[in-house]
């Protein structure tokens, strides 16, 4: 079993180099998650959003893992809090005419009983409100549950403006650890924010990586590069986005890709090879 490498946080803890993604997994999400962590992920993504995702089915295919053994300490877990404008409006997880600390609060108790743990080890803003009081207000109820040490450290997802994280992170007592957002050519790959981000020990975090680049899959630079090195066009960008220092999510259900996305540990690229893709992000 191939096995995820590891980063320490700016908060020391330790996130595995691919993170399972369970969003629209519906009544798959538990045996998916189980599959998962038995053939060799380390890092789980939810949200408190039955809108996209099973919480619940996250925490039953967990469940079934640590009955086996596994240590609840091995398994990186992260879920989010989603503001009511991410919500199904017939499926809000807490009091929609609460305030919006009390909002936080009883998703986060939510998300713990759904998916059967003490505590997460990341929990995530799932979009930055765009009001800036009512950001911060949101920040501070999860830097609450931070010091209450029910969360090991905090995140935003979906902050694709420099000028928001920037305000986010000198505003916040308790920086985020995290940034979680869509990687795709529209956003210019994030180019600035992940510069921002390096020089603040943000760890970034990428999702709809391959779905969202299929141009780049199909890259004849890339494609002969995965020729070479007899790995798959989504493995060498996987590895590539590794050695950048950013974390990918795969959301496959594919056991077999599940196992090809693991072993992109098993090899590294040259600074040239890496030179080369990184042209292919502008």
């Amino acid at each position: 079993m191939t096995k995820p490498n590891f980063i320490s946080s700016a908060y020391d803890v330790r996130m595995p180099g691919i993170i399972y993604g369970t969003a629209w997994k519906k009544d798959r999400t538990a045996a998916l998650v189980e599959q998962a962590i038995s053939l060799g992920f380390r890092g789980i993504d939810t949200a408190c959003q039955p809108k996209h995702y099973n919480e619940a089915g996250v925490g039953e295919g967990l469940a079934a893992c640590l009955a086996r053994g596994l240590p609840r300490g091995e398994v990186y877990l992260q879920s989010k809090f989603t503001p009511l404008d991410g919500q199904d409006p017939l499926q809000i997880p807490y009091d929609a005419q609460a305030g919006l600390a009390e909002q936080v609060g009883e998703s986060f108790r939510r998300s713990l009983d759904n998916l059967r743990t003490e505590y997460l080890d990341c929990l995530v803003l799932h979009s930055p409100l765009t009001n800036p009081e009512q950001l911060l207000e949101v920040w501070r109820a999860m830097e609450l549950i931070f010091k209450d040490g029910e969360a090991r450290q905090l995140g935003v997802s979906n902050c694709y403006g420099l000028d928001r994280l920037r305000f986010l992170y000198d505003a916040a007592e308790i920086k985020p650890a995290v940034l979680q957002n869509r990687f795709y050519a529209e956003s210019g790959y994030d180019r600035d924010i992940r510069a921002f981000c390096d020089e603040r020990r943000i760890i970034y975090q990428s999702f709809w990586t391959l779905t969202a680049n299929p141009q780049i899959l199909a890259d004849r630079v890339l494609k002969e590069m995965a020729a070479v090195c007899q790995r798959t066009p989504a493995q060498i960008f996987f590895r590539f986005l590794t050695q950048l220092g950013v974390i990918p999510l795969t959301g496959t259900s594919s056991a077999h890709h599940m196992l090809e996305d693991l072993a992109i540990f098993d090899f590294e690229l040259r600074a040239d090879q890496c030179a080369a893709l990184q042209g292919l992000l502008g």
